[in-house]
């Protein structure tokens, strides 16, 4: 199969690999345009540095569906295949390729269609996630669906340990898919609409855990948000940023700190989280133990 390959993110390099090392020909790799980064420094996508490193013609587009389809058509593909490419492909980009365009989604579609499918299983204390290979349709994340693989979420994992674990299960099925549709056994399973469930781009004031939010919320929370935006409480004016906890019995009233055997701990309804790893505001990350040793004080605060 001619596959032409669009992705950006870490994400989207182990299926362009998988599909590399398969039997299957990449004709070239089209990818978003080089953004300002740190330091003012213009930082190519994750997907262009790796395909030049394979050699691998690199095209890149702010708006594919208006600079590019003449670039698809002459290129002709078989089937072009996406993995969190990051823009919404028109009804004629869709038309171009001979079969269509495969996505590989990080949900068990129906659900999560969307941006946040990872962040979005986290959040809500699913046990299990994986991802889709399905058939790309003009509405988001609606496209017939070609295979799944599913995975357990593991009381340890968060949203950066998902991400590689969902990367990687999205370049076998990718390959799988593939090799289904070249020797004519592929099928498209319509998706059931009425169970589809949505979740939107990730913005870092989503992950403020406030007064309101339980002792259970906070913890998907800590988890959906590690490695970014992280999740995080304001004391006194300043962020403490949360990178991993675990759940504690409650000892003091909602919203006050307390410390046992030199950790620190949060109360909040239903329960205290422990907190494991932090970051203050302008320092280094850090343990909780680490973090109450430089603020004694934070065991008496209450922050709501």
């Amino acid at each position: 199969m001619r596959v032409l390959f669009l992705g950006t993110p870490d994400f989207a390099i182990p299926s362009l690999r998988a599909i590399l090392s398969s039997h299957h020909e990449v004709i070239g790799v089209i990818t978003q345009p080089d953004k300002l980064g740190k330091r003012l420094v213009m930082t190519p996508p994750a997907v262009k540095v790796e395909a030049e490193k394979l050699g691998l013609n690199v095209y890149q587009f702010a708006s594919l569906r208006k600079e590019g389809v003449d670039l698809v058509r002459s290129l002709a593909p078989d089937v072009m295949v996406t993995a969190a490419f990051g823009q919404i492909l028109s009804r004629e980009l869709l038309s171009l390729p001979k079969y269509g365009v495969f996505n590989v989604h990080g949900s068990l579609l129906p659900k999560y269609r969307g941006a946040s499918p990872i962040q979005s299983c986290l959040l809500n204390g699913d046990s299990e996630t994986g991802v889709t290979i399905m058939r790309t349709a003009y509405e988001v994340d609606s496209g017939d669906i070609i295979l799944k693989k599913v995975i357990p979420i593991l009381p340890e994992d968060n949203a950066g340990t998902l991400f590689d674990k969902i990367a990687s299960l999205g370049a076998e099925g990718i390959v799988e898919a593939l090799d289904l549709l070249e020797r004519g056994e592929i099928t498209y399973t319509p998706q059931d609409a009425s169970q589809a469930t949505f979740c939107k781009m990730i913005e870092k004031s989503d992950a403020e855990i406030f007064a309101n939010v339980d002792a259970r919320q906070a913890l998907n929370m800590v988890r959906a948000y590690t490695p970014w935006p992280v999740a995080f409480i304001t004391v006194e004016g300043e962020r403490l940023k949360i990178f991993s906890a675990e759940a504690a019995a409650k000892k003091g009233e909602v919203g006050a700190f307390y410390s046992e055997n030199g950790e620190l701990y949060l109360n909040l309804s239903g329960g205290a989280i422990h907190l494991l790893s932090v970051q203050a505001e302008g320092k280094k990350r850090m343990s909780g133990r680490e973090y109450l040793i430089g603020h004694r004080a934070i065991a008496e605060k209450k922050i709501w």
